[in-house]
């Protein structure tokens, strides 16, 4: 375990835990975080102990977002968000969207603004009944960024990705309903089963289901192809067959 100012990170029983660590902003997040954040996944994506990485908030609040608190107001007129979001958010997003490894954010509270983007460039999402979200950026004149011009309309498609990027808030079981979470309630099981997902099948698969949003059929198949002649030379696959055999 190492705890650094903003982030917290555990291995306990092959699964990482990266936990958001400002809980006195609502773990907004701020440049030292993003750095924090960064090296905690890269961490856990080296780390051969590690099967699972689970993404959360510190005490009741999963992110409140960008701290835009952090940005002297002398400096606002001169702050380029384009430049900021280059070398900070970009970078932490496309980190998480690569791993091979799956990831889960568990929403224990607040997602708000670009808390709620990390939330949607993980694999999976649990939410506490009580957890509230909110796309919040048009409120205060910006877009959505970190990702969610991406991954919301993927995942509730687009006319509902415009509706929540207008800014309401919308409980955890709204979110259940449309698709943006997975599940309700503790974590704990759904983390458990995920240990047990074959590699490199999954990773594999994850590419291929999101190759194909851009890429034809034809090019699929052909995806698919070469995926299942990797997946199917690994001890995984070799071992699975076997024990299917032996219990029929």
């Amino acid at each position: 375990m190492y705890s650094n100012k903003t982030v917290s990170y555990t291995v306990s029983n092959e699964v990482a835990t990266i936990t958001m660590n400002r809980p006195q902003v609502k773990n907004a997040i701020n440049l030292h975080m993003h750095e924090e954040l960064y090296a905690a996944f890269h961490a856990a994506e080296q780390d051969d102990q590690v099967k699972v990485i689970v993404l959360t908030g510190k005490d009741g609040s999963f992110s409140s977002g960008a701290d835009l608190k952090s940005i002297p107001l002398d400096q606002m007129s001169s702050f380029d968000h384009g430049t900021y979001l280059e070398q900070t958010y970009n970078p932490l997003i496309l980190l998480i969207d690569r791993m091979e490894k799956p990831t889960v954010a568990y929403l224990n509270g607040t997602a708000v603004g670009a808390g709620l983007s990390l939330a949607l460039a993980c694999d999976f999402r649990v939410g506490d009944p009580d957890a509230k979200l909110a796309l919040s950026f048009l409120k205060i004149g910006l877009i959505p960024d970190a990702g969610a011009s991406y991954f919301l309309p993927r995942l509730v498609g687009l006319g509902k990705a415009l509706e929540l990027s207008l800014g309401s808030s919308i409980t955890a079981e709204e979110a259940l309903r449309i698709g943006l979470i997975n599940q309700l309630g503790d974590p704990t099981s759904f983390i458990e089963s995920l240990k047990n997902v074959s590699q490199p099948a999954y990773s594999l698969m994850k590419k291929n289901m999101k190759t194909g949003f851009q890429q034809s059929l034809e090019d699929v198949l052909h995806m698919e192809v070469l995926g299942q002649r990797e997946s199917g030379k690994s001890p995984h696959h070799q071992q699975a067959i076997r024990t299917f055999i032996k219990g029929h």
